[in-house]
């Protein structure tokens, strides 16, 4: 009888997943994966769907033109999320740190991203149920829904003010990214100067108040210094929202392995991402050459999704497998991984990880019970200081000196 290899087949083949695998053993990985991903919830730890919305090229920030009951133009649709099995998501309420919204007002934009999210959750109700804790997420999934939280990427949307975090984390947001790519007046960026050599001492008391309010730090985007200070001072587990291991691919985003050696006793979590220029050393290192002197004969380097699972591979060596999650970056980046190229693909990954040996308790792990029991850790903590101490009072005047309020990222 002829074999006919399946379109899923071909894409695990052209991805690097399967090494001459015939087609009834990578359906077996691949159904394996599916039955795992009907169990338990993947939980996605970034997505920017709301900002793919606001720049959107045909209705900016119109959330009933861009139709997700129909095939868009980004990452993330209906149809797709459904294939991909995912079971939660934190949706990145993205601002830029760049000039152009600070003209406008960082807090400003930030709540037209919530906003944004909001309604695109109160659109779909049959599929999007809005969740603010860890037991929101598995009760979204027990009725079938995709549990929603917001997460906030980059400090600066605060302005310096622990007023303004405190009503972000009551308008939904649960993780704060404390910087994107800009340095702020209290924490360096990974791609931003190093000023401050970390954290400044109002950036630990932002710190301090998430760990009050009960908001995952997350540390991706920020400098090794900013990490380890935060992990020094945090009483509750961080989280990578979207980042990688440095030792694999040689980028600022992400994680070095003497910082992925502390997630243990601290109880975090790095969600790896399908950011391309984050995974490929070659890709970096093509990247690094200016294009006028690049082979004029070859292309750019293809990221893999056997490379994600390489990175995967590599946190569990060094962290832990209780310490490694997802965070794909779907609608937030230009470029895709072979392989991983929308959010339909996530069983894919899962079916090469169990090619790989993994087992279906540690694969739970990676999908979602690392990141629920941080964000269940982070809840517990939150109610422990809530009763032995006050919202904080400190502004960065007080605890940084005057010079440092701009207000202003610093530009690259």
């Amino acid at each position: 009888m002829r074999r006919v290899l399946t379109i899923t087949t071909l894409a695990l083949v052209t991805s690097g997943c399967i090494h001459a695998q015939a087609t009834p053993a990578a359906d077996t990985y691949l159904q394996r994966a599916e039955r795992l991903l009907r169990s338990t919830p993947l939980i996605d730890g970034h997505n920017d769907l709301p900002w793919a919305i606001r720049e959107s090229k045909t209705a900016p920030k119109d959330v009933e033109a861009y139709d997700l009951r129909t095939t868009t133009p980004g990452h993330t649709d209906l149809a797709r999320l459904r294939s991909g099995m995912l079971g939660g998501q934190f949706w990145s309420v993205y601002i830029p740190g760049d000039t152009s919204i600070a003209r406008q007002g960082y807090a400003k934009v930030q709540l037209e991203q919530i906003d944004i999210a909001r309604r695109v959750f109160a659109k779909y109700p049959e599929r999007f149920e809005p969740v603010t804790t860890a037991a929101g997420f598995r009760a979204a999934f027990a009725a079938g829904k995709i549990g929603s939280a917001m997460g906030m990427e980059g400090g600066h949307a605060i302005e310096n003010s622990l007023g303004a975090l405190r009503a972000f984390y009551d308008l939904g947001a649960r993780y704060m990214t404390l910087t994107h790519n800009q340095t702020l007046d209290w924490a360096d960026a990974a791609a931003g100067p190093a000023r401050h050599g970390g954290l400044t001492p109002f950036g630990k008391e932002v710190v301090r108040e998430m760990n009050r309010l009960g908001m995952l730090v997350d540390l991706s985007h920020t400098s090794p210094a900013v990490m380890s200070n935060a992990l020094d001072v945090t009483e509750a587990p961080v989280i990578y929202s979207h980042s990688n291991a440095r030792a694999l691919a040689d980028h600022v985003r992400n994680v070095p392995d003497s910082i992925l050696a502390r997630l243990p006793r601290n109880g975090g979590v790095v969600m790896v991402t399908f950011v391309p220029g984050f995974i490929s050393q070659e890709l970096i290192d093509w990247n690094r050459v200016p294009a006028a002197q690049r082979p004029t004969n070859r292309t750019a380097p293809r990221a893999t999704l056997s490379q994600v699972a390489d990175h995967i591979d590599h946190i569990r060596k060094v962290a832990g497998v209780d310490h490694v999650g997802i965070g794909g970056d779907f609608d937030g980046i230009d470029d895709v991984i072979l392989g991983l190229e929308d959010v339909s693909t996530y069983p894919r990954l899962f079916a090469e990880l169990m090619r790989r040996g993994w087992s279906d308790a540690d694969l739970r792990k990676l999908a979602g019970e690392n990141v629920l029991r941080a964000f269940t850790e982070a809840e517990r903590v939150s109610a422990r200081l809530r009763a032995s101490r006050p919202p904080s009072t400190g502004t960065i005047e007080q605890l940084d000196g005057p010079t440092r309020n701009t207000s202003n990222p610093q530009q690259d």
